[in-house]
């Protein structure tokens, strides 16, 4: 399953040919050296796609947004070409799955070089998502100790980039999980609701489907922008808003969404239950399993 590429990432000088920049490794042997930055400091980016029936997600979208990051951390700029070429063989030669996934990580490469280092990588989840489909997830909210607007007033904490660094995101879940809860809803220290720690937030208050302000620094969601799609279609008026925390508790519905989960549903925020609505989600999610893009 676990097929893997090597990408020279960065935008050559003169076109050179592509097949010469991707070089297929064997992921279970050793391919990054101990002294790249991403692995002594978790300085770089990635993203994750999902594949449904062979054909990988939202490529644009997600290049797009790993552009954005690379910019952020001010690594040089990347051939995203060359990124996509290797998604694409990635997926035609992994091991087939009706859903799995497709990681892009980009990292500042060997200090000094001055060479970045990417590599793309498929793998098959261990998660059975279509449970947390159907149950639902509890939840419990966490401050993550900045305003919403720090992303305007402090870009240098990198806000809204999608960093390797992700040492914060996985101690939130274990501190949910001594909680009882599966998962966290991060607020800002003023009192507005964010994001997971690895998905988008998305609030139904009757014909309104609105999730929080990417400008709050959080990440634009890429299969939350497919959910849009889809609720649009649907008859749903959609936005990005400022939503206080105290609204949560007047929503009809909640969901965290990311790319291998899809639309999980919210049912219970700090140990107090909040609606679900059942029938939307398995409308919602059989239209995104649905896509051929």
């Amino acid at each position: 399953m676990s097929a893997c590429i090597i990408v020279s990432p960065v935008e050559a000088s003169a076109e050179a040919e592509l097949a010469a920049r991707l070089h297929v490794v064997d992921s279970d042997q050793p391919q990054v050296s101990v002294l790249d930055l991403g692995v002594t400091r978790g300085d770089g980016i990635f993203e994750v796609l999902g594949v449904i029936n062979g054909k990988p997600q939202a490529v644009d979208a997600h290049l797009r947004r790993l552009g954005v990051s690379a910019a952020m951390l001010d690594l040089p700029k990347l051939d995203l070409e060359a990124i996509r070429a290797a998604i694409y063989q990635v997926v035609e030669l992994a091991e087939k799955h009706d859903e799995f996934s497709v990681k892009v990580i980009v990292t500042r490469g060997i200090e000094g070089s001055g060479v970045a280092t990417a590599w793309v990588l498929a793998f098959k989840a261990p998660d059975d998502f279509a449970a947390e489909r159907a149950e639902g997830v509890k939840v419990v909210l966490l401050d993550r100790g900045y305003p919403h607007d720090i992303a305007a007033r402090a870009p240098w904490l990198l806000a809204g980039a999608k960093t390797l660094s992700y040492a914060v995101n996985k101690a939130v879940l274990r501190e949910a999980a001594r909680r009882g809860a599966d998962d966290v809803v991060f607020t800002s220290s003023d009192g507005y609701l964010l994001e997971g720690p690895s998905a988008s937030l998305i609030l139904k208050f009757g014909n309104k489907i609105w999730t929080p302000a990417t400008a709050q620094g959080i990440l634009p969601g890429t299969t939350q922008g497919a959910a849009f799609e889809y609720f649009a279609d649907a008859g749903f008026a959609t936005a990005q808003v400022l939503l206080r925390t105290e609204q949560l508790w007047d929503a009809d519905a909640a969901w965290l969404t990311s790319s291998g989960r899809m639309l999980v549903p919210i049912c219970e925020v700090d140990g107090r239950p909040i609606p679900v609505d059942h029938a939307l989600t398995e409308a919602g999610n059989a239209a995104l399993l649905a896509r051929t893009n």
